[in-house]
C-alpha cells in the first residue's frame, strides 16, 4: 500500500476536554509518558505528547489506500493522534537517558553504511536519530524538520535529499550534515550536535555551546545515547 501523505498547515495545539472525549484513550509508554489515541499503538516505541508539541491527526483518506494528515481531528471514522518534535530537546522531560531502551536494530544496516561513506562514529549517528525522532521515520516537528534525522526542507535540498521521508536519503542527508559541522567544528562532538540542534551559527556567534536550554540538554542527552550505543557495538 502506498502512503502519500497529506501535509496541511501544522500550528500548536493543546490537548483539550474535547481531545480527551469519545473513545480516545491514554496509554502509558514504556518511557513512562503518556500517548492519547482512538488507535492501536505499540507502547514498546517512546513517543513524547506535551503542551510544546505540535498534534497532527492521521486518518485513512476516502479511497482507503492512503493516509491524510490533518491539524482538525477527523469527524468520522478512526484516528491516530501524532505528536511530533525533536524527542529529546524538552528541558523538562523526566526520561531517564540513562536507562531508556537504545534501538540498535532499526536501519542498522544504513547507518553503518553511511557511517562508513562518511567518517561518523555510527554510534553518534544512532545518538541523533534517538534524540531526533526515536526512530520516527515519519516524524514531522512543528518547525517542518522531517524524517528520522529532522532534516529542515532547505537543509535537505542543499544536501541533495528530494525525499526526506525517505529512510536512506534521510539518513545519507543527516549522516553528511553531521560529518560537515563534525569537520567545522574541528571534531568537536559537543559542538558539531549543538550546531545540528540550534544552527553552526549560533555556535559560532557564542564561541560554543549557544545558552538555549533545549540545545544544552540536546547535547548533553545525545552524549549520553552517544555513549551507551558505543557500547553496544
Amino acid at each position: 500500500m502506498m502512503i502519500k501523505p497529506i501535509y496541511l498547515s501544522l500550528f500548536v495545539l493543546l490537548l483539550t476536554n474535547d481531545l480527551l472525549a469519545g473513545d480516545v484513550k491514554q496509554v502509558r509508554n514504556s518511557d513512562g509518558v503518556v500517548e492519547f489515541t482512538n488507535a492501536d499503538v505499540d507502547v514498546r516505541k517512546p513517543t513524547s505528547i506535551n503542551r510544546n508539541k505540535t498534534i497532527i491527526y492521521k486518518s485513512l483518506s476516502n479511497d482507503g489506500e492512503s493516509f491524510s494528515f490533518s491539524d482538525q481531528k477527523p469527524l468520522n471514522g478512526n484516528f491516530e493522534v501524532l505528536a511530533y518534535d525533536c524527542y529529546a530537546c524538552n528541558p523538562t522531560s523526566n526520561i531517564n537517558w540513562h536507562t531508556i531502551s537504545l534501538n540498535t536494530a532499526d536501519y542498522a544496516d544504513t547507518v553503518k553504511t553511511m557511517a562508513r561513506k562518511y567518517k561518523v562514529d555510527a554510534a553518534l549517528v544512532r545518538a541523533v536519530i534517538h534524540a531526533e525522532s526515536a526512530f520516527n521515520a515519519k516524524a514531522l516537528s512543528k518547525k517542518g524538520a522531517q524524517g528520522l534525522m529532522q532534516l529542515m526542507p532547505g537543509t535537505a535540498k542543499d544536501l541533495g535529499v528530494t525525499n526526506a521521508f525517505d529512510i536512506q536519503q534521510n539518513i545519507e542527508g543527516g549522516v553528511k550534515y553531521l560529518a560537515g559541522l563534525l569537520d567545522t567544528f574541528n571534531g568537536d562532538i559537543k559542538l558539531a550536535t549543538a550546531a545540528y540542534n540550534a544552527g553552526p551559527g549560533a555556535v559560532q556567534r557564542y564561541k560554543g555551546i549557544p545558552p538555549y536550554a533545549e540545545t544544552e540538554v540536546y547535547v548533553e542527552r545525545v552524549g549520553i545515547l552517544h555513549q551507551r550505543y558505543g557500547q553496544e557495538s
